[in-house]
């Protein structure tokens, strides 16, 4: 279900007629986060992204989709590296993070006279990228910490004989932001897309979220979107 954001209409008019541009070449783009949920069509070149689904390295006729409040850092390829942002709709979906596109080029051509149809056949026409076994300590890391049932940091570097500092230290570096950090922000956004995508009550998502009670979860939650739980609630109602 999702939360009240403009009907396609509304969004037509408001909508910018959305252009390619270009990322700036070798370029190590520091973490930051976006309110808005986009996705990110690579029209040549490619970057190297770390964020909320891992590290993605992403190419030609690939696409990265971020749900909202996303965060990461982004290493750009030294080739020339083309892309089109398409805004996607504001609600609870867990989008899949990295999937590729048979037709790049049409979704410019749609982009160019009416973004929410580019953004409609985008959706239709992803097809999904196999998953890469992770090799790297940071990015097995980040797999258990956006787990819903993460492990301590210090247990989970020394059953693999490495010390917390070190694990810590090799994590930041490619992902821009401490082990600790990173697991909060997922497991906030875990818990906003459980308020709005379902009936369930709020002190049983915080369980489900793995919060220590509803209080915690509603100062993450307000943390990460500037609003409380129940004020999704309501404005999901509204829809």
């Amino acid at each position: 279900m999702a939360v009240a954001i403009p009907d396609r209409a509304r969004q037509s008019r408001a909508m910018q007629l959305l252009q390619p541009s270009l990322l700036p070449a070798a370029a190590d783009i520091a973490r930051h986060r976006h309110r808005e949920p986009y996705a990110t069509v690579v029209l040549a070149g490619g970057y190297e992204e770390a964020g909320d689904a891992g590290r993605i390295a992403v190419r030609e006729g690939e696409v990265l989709l971020h749900g909202p409040f996303s965060a990461h850092r982004d290493r750009i390829s030294a080739k020339r590296t083309a892309v089109l942002d398409l805004p996607l709709p504001f609600d609870g979906r867990d989008w899949p993070a990295h999937a590729q596109i048979a037709d790049p080029d049409r979704i410019v051509q749609l982009a160019e006279r009416d973004p929410v149809e580019a953004v409609a056949a985008l959706l239709d026409g992803l097809a999904s990228v196999a998953a890469v076994e992770e090799d790297d300590l940071p990015d097995q890391l980040s797999v258990a910490l956006r787990a819903s049932a993460s492990p301590r940091i210090g247990q989970w570097a020394a059953v693999r004989g490495r010390s917390r500092e070190h694990v810590s230290r090799s994590f930041e570096k490619l992902y821009g932001v401490s082990p600790a950090a990173y697991r909060a922000d997922c497991q906030a956004k875990r818990a906003w897309r459980m308020i709005v995508a379902s009936d369930e009550n709020l002190a049983g998502i915080a369980v489900e979220a793995g919060y220590a009670d509803q209080a915690h979860m509603t100062r993450a939650v307000t943390r990460l979107t500037g609003m409380p739980p129940r004020w999704w609630r309501l404005a999901r109602m509204t829809v």
